[in-house]
């Protein structure tokens, strides 16, 4: 006698198109995730298919830029919301036997889309159920799964001690899993380092349906995944991280000043003096268009209070004028979200669905000479006066403190000593989906262009969790050769970029886990 069909089968062909090309594919992928799963009834509820009532809410809940969120872009077969390891591993299982590409989502803040868009059929895994965290404030250390955002781990550590921090982002609604995997800087960074240099283990799921951590994966694979961007290597289960001391005041400052206040000047000295200031002080620039008119706004943090800062700055930076009533002193975790949120209540950190949602494009550069101070003064003001530069602003954030210390190849991310800042391009509009972007990010191309004699050369480089298509794409299919992801590689990852080739060789000989600019495997010669 024939064995029934699965329960998990029954309920999933009803949602699936019978007659379309990718119907057997699908069907087949249904019925393997069905046949290896032992709570088939329970993950029923956690597959959603294009016919599923809930499949264009969940795709679009994490979407966070919407030029990735019209008719026109490639939507998965299947999202997949698993809550526990097995349901991953059954996932790539039957995605691998059935010749489906995956794409992983934490907090889908994925530049280029990568982590939830695809040419290829592919099975979109989302990590939102994936956000315990379990933090060992005596031991100053956290285990995170991927899904938390960085907002999430922020509260929970500030939760358990005033004094405790992690150096991830200052946005809070950026997942943990591609963040981390990138690199991940922040306002620590200078202090303490990116998030990759804070990460002590981890539990991956690899291209065979292994969960490894990093005494079984090796510390080739464990300094892969560390900075080698996601999509590359594996589905991280979690993560060890190593929290770092605060004070529990520390000091904000901004200071806004236009062309007619000196902007270009002041911007000129920033850049000289900003990388050598302590590791305690993060001086941030933003420039853009404030009521028609080019403002430079230099922010700050500082881990200790005004008045230790204010010394300091009258010592090294006098020009900016810093006076203590531009300076508020407070916690480290409300001074970062002042005036973010209704009555600065905390509690919204916790929620994943407060954050803006704009259509746009990022770009970023690496700064290693001191740029002229004409064009502060001529080109950044000429570019922000067009129409398009109303909706665009420049972060310069800078280097130094440790990060000059950690050697370049400790972890992927290569980009430590000799960078003055960072600088980082953004455009972007709170606008419907009928926007025709295309003059905005070809405004955004013109000024990238007219900026290369300033910034890094050979190769100009581009941090990796800025992803930029720009670079470079391959066909859709993901199997693109060595040298023709050099394009995008080198600029990513520098000399690191051969290692992290050779890595995916041992770990992904296959090439299962890809995307269109992912890393190639390279066998070691």
């Amino acid at each position: 006698m024939k064995s029934p069909v699965p329960f998990v089968f029954a309920i999933l062909l009803a949602f699936s198109a019978a007659s379309t090309a990718v119907a057997q594919p699908q069907q087949q992928f249904l019925r393997c995730l069905s046949l290896q799963s032992n709570d088939s009834a329970s993950i029923s509820q956690l597959i959603f298919s294009r016919n599923s009532r809930s499949y264009s809410s969940i795709l679009e809940s994490s979407i966070q830029n919407q030029r990735f969120d019209t008719k026109a872009t490639p939507k998965p077969l299947i999202i997949v919301t698993p809550t526990r390891a097995a349901h991953i591993q059954a996932a790539v299982q039957c995605s691998k036997s059935n010749g489906l590409q995956i794409r992983t989502r934490s907090g889908g803040h994925d530049f280029e889309g990568l982590s939830y868009v695809s040419q290829a059929p592919f099975v979109l895994i989302d990590l939102v159920n994936l956000r315990s965290v379990n933090i060992d404030v005596e031991n100053r250390v956290a285990w995170v799964q991927p899904g938390l955002t960085v907002g999430e781990l922020y509260y929970r550590i500030y939760e358990k001690s005033k004094t405790l921090a992690f150096p991830a982002a200052s946005c809070h609604s950026v997942g943990l899993g591609g963040y981390i995997s990138g690199g991940g800087y922040g306002p620590f960074f200078r202090k303490y380092g990116l998030a990759v240099d804070n990460v002590i283990d981890a539990h991956v799921i690899d291209a065979n349906g292994r969960i490894l951590d990093r005494k079984s994966m090796g510390e080739d694979m464990f300094w892969a995944i560390r900075g080698g961007a996601g999509g590359n290597f594996g589905i991280v289960l979690d993560w060890k991280l190593n929290l770092v001391p605060v004070p529990p005041t520390v000091t904000f400052f901004a200071v806004k000043k236009t062309l007619d206040q000196k902007a270009a000047q002041l911007l000129h000295q920033w850049q000289l003096v900003a990388p050598k200031l302590p590791k305690e002080l993060i001086s941030i620039v933003k420039i853009a268009m404030v009521n028609q008119t080019y403002q430079v706004s230099f922010t700050g943090m500082f881990l200790g209070g005004s008045d230790e800062l204010i010394s300091l700055m009258q010592t090294s930076f006098p020009e900016l004028g810093l006076v203590k009533q531009v300076c508020l002193e407070t916690s480290w975790i409300q001074g970062l979200y002042r005036g973010q949120f209704p009555n600065d209540s905390l509690e919204y950190l916790l929620n994943r669905t407060w954050a803006e949602k704009e259509v746009f494009k990022v770009k970023s550069d690496y700064v290693q000479k001191p740029i002229p101070e004409s064009v502060f003064q001529e080109l950044w003001p000429k570019y922000f006066n067009e129409e398009e530069g109303t909706y665009a602003n420049l972060l310069l954030v800078p280097y130094g403190g440790i990060m000059d210390e950690i050697p370049d190849t400790q972890t992927p991310f290569p980009h430590r000593a000799g960078n003055l800042y960072k600088i980082v391009y953004y455009i972007g509009r709170k606008e419907d989906q009928n926007l025709d972007f295309q003059k905005y990010m070809s405004w955004m191309k013109r000024f990238y262009d007219d900026m290369a004699p300033y910034v890094s050369k050979s190769p100009r480089e581009v941090y990796a969790n800025y992803r930029d298509l720009d670079l470079g794409v391959n066909n859709g299919s993901g199997n693109t050769s060595y040298a023709e992801a050099s394009a995008w590689g080198l600029s990513y990852f520098k000399n690191n970029f051969k290692r992290l080739a050779q890595v995916k060789a041992l770990v992904d000989p296959q090439n299962f886990f890809k995307h269109e600019q992912s890393i190639p495997p390279l066998s070691s010669l």
